[in-house]
C-alpha cells in the first residue's frame, strides 16, 4: 500500500512484533471505561456467531473480570499499550473524551498526525464520525447473507456510563475491588473516568 497506511487492531501489544516498538509508526490508542466496555462487549458478543455466547450478563461479567474474553484482559491490555505512553509516536484517547469534545479530539489527532485541515474539512470529519451518522451507515446494520452468516450491529447506543443501568450493587463493588487490585500503581490521571 502507498503511504500513508492505516491499520486498526484490537490486539494487545504483546502480540505485535517486537520490532514494532522501534518503528516510527504513529499509534493512536483508544480506551474506554472498562465497565462500559464490559457492557458493550456483552451485547456485541451475545449477537455474534464466532465465539461462545455468554448466557447472561452475569456470566460475561465473570469472563471479563478473569480476562477470558476476546483479546484478553482489559487490565493487561491497558498496561501493555500504556508502556508506550511517553513515546512521541503514541497518542492515547478515550471514548469519554470523544463524546465530551469531538472537535477538540479531532484537532488533537490532526496535530499528532501533522495534518492541517480546513474548517470545512473538520466539519465533514465531525459529521461523518458522529455516532448517529456512523450508526446509520449500512455497514453497521444486521444483514443476513445468503450463506446464513449474519452481520450484527457494530453500533448500539454509544453512551458513557451505561454500566450503571446494568451492574448490580454487588457487581459494582466487585468490579471496583478488582480494578483497584489490577490497576494498583497505575497513574490515575490517565484514566478519565476515575
Amino acid at each position: 500500500m502507498k503511504d500513508p497506511r492505516l491499520f486498526t487492531s484490537h490486539l494487545p501489544i504483546q502480540l505485535f512484533p517486537k520490532s514494532f516498538s522501534s518503528t516510527k509508526a504513529k499509534v493512536i490508542y483508544a480506551i474506554r471505561n472498562p465497565r462500559d466496555a464490559l457492557v458493550s462487549g456483552y451485547y456485541f458478543f451475545s449477537n455474534s456467531n464466532f465465539i461462545k455466547k455468554p448466557k447472561s450478563l452475569e456470566e460475561y461479567f465473570e469472563w471479563f473480570i478473569q480476562g477470558k474474553v476476546p483479546y484478553g484482559s482489559w487490565f493487561e491490555h491497558i498496561r501493555g499499550w500504556m508502556s508506550m505512553r511517553d513515546k512521541d509516536n503514541f497518542l492515547m484517547l478515550s471514548y469519554e473524551e470523544l463524546k465530551k469534545d469531538l472537535r477538540g479530539t479531532v484537532e488533537k489527532i490532526c496535530q499528532f498526525l501533522g495534518k492541517q485541515l480546513e474548517p470545512k474539512e473538520v466539519d465533514l470529519v465531525l459529521h461523518y464520525s458522529s455516532f448517529h451518522v456512523m450508526k446509520e451507515n449500512k455497514m453497521t446494520k444486521i444483514i443476513e447473507k445468503p450463506d446464513g452468516n449474519i452481520n450484527f450491529p457494530l453500533m448500539r447506543k454509544g453512551i458513557c456510563g451505561e454500566w450503571k443501568d446494568h451492574f448490580t450493587s454487588a457487581q459494582a463493588e466487585t468490579f471496583d475491588k478488582v480494578f483497584q487490585e489490577k490497576m494498583a500503581g497505575f497513574p490515575r490521571e490517565l484514566l478519565p473516568w476515575e
